[in-house]
């Protein structure tokens, strides 16, 4: 019976302590942006590691200049005579 004596006043100190915490945590925003952190995680942020030649979304900046831009392929252009098609 002296435990309960003991762990009553222990249990509302504590439950006393997380009230006070929470309030705190909501009034510093801590449950704003609840969908935020689950969004993010579906960021790629291994760009990176992603081989250059492989690469899909280079900027401007980084494409290659004009004279080593590979060839169109003569096949590819409707208005020239192709004579070895059937």
């Amino acid at each position: 019976m002296q435990i309960v004596m003991f762990l009553v006043p222990v249990m509302l100190i504590l439950v006393a302590l997380g009230i006070v915490l929470f309030s705190w945590a909501v009034k510093n925003g801590q449950y704003d942006d609840l969908e935020g952190p689950a969004h993010r995680i579906l960021y790629d942020d291994d760009k990176d590691m992603i081989p250059d030649d492989a690469r899909t979304d280079k900027p401007a900046a980084e494409e290659q200049p004009p004279e080593q831009v590979p060839e169109v392929s003569k096949a590819a252009n409707p208005d020239e005579d192709n004579s070895q098609k059937g």
